[in-house]
């Protein structure tokens, strides 16, 4: 199995290795996601999905060098994290991100800011709502779902224009953004 599923919680994914902290639900492995190295040897992922998984965790740049570690080279590693405008809405989170986020794993960026591993920045998305799998739990209407998943064709439409300038005054317009997406490619 050359895919790893990080942090993986409900969203079990076939052909993956699911590793969690918990395991309250189905995983393949249970591991404390805050102790590197990882037990997997270097270059071993083909591709990493880290949904809503980095934000729990104590030093997400440690967790990137270590990600960059076992990936192979040209592997893809897919990010969905909070973004800052979000604020901190679960008491576990401990950071939230923006669009400087890749900066830190581009070797051209500032001595000071670069953190020594390359990812190459192949994907970035602001979405303006993204957990509606949970609203019905939250007992939040069918109707009123349908409704805000146009809303939110309507705004991602528009924050896609320009992110940067979304993330920098939109979002106080029309209201934080729940989640920003990143697809890396590993450098080596």
């Amino acid at each position: 199995m050359n895919k790893l599923n990080l942090g993986c919680g409900e969203d079990y994914k076939e052909g993956y290795l699911n590793v969690d902290f918990h395991d309250h639900f189905k995983v393949d492995r249970v591991y404390d996601l805050n102790t590197v190295p990882y037990p997997f040897p270097d270059s071993s992922f083909d591709e990493i999905a880290a949904f809503h998984v980095l934000e729990h965790l104590n030093n997400p740049f440690t967790i990137m060098t270590e990600l960059h570690r076992i990936l192979k080279p040209g592997g893809k590693l897919h990010i969905k994290v909070p973004h800052f405008s979000r604020g901190f809405t679960h008491s576990e989170h401990k950071a939230g991100f923006d669009l400087t986020f890749p900066y830190y794993f581009n070797p051209s960026f500032t001595k000071s800011g670069y953190y020594g591993v390359h990812f190459k920045l192949e994907y970035l998305k602001l979405n303006y709502i993204a957990f509606f799998h949970l609203m019905k739990h939250m007992g939040i209407p069918a109707f009123t779902i349908a409704i805000l998943k146009v809303i939110r064709v309507v705004v991602n439409f528009f924050a896609g224009l320009s992110p940067a300038f979304c993330s920098r005054f939109w979002c106080f317009w029309v209201g934080g953004f729940e989640e920003i997406e990143f697809i890396f490619k590993a450098e080596k």
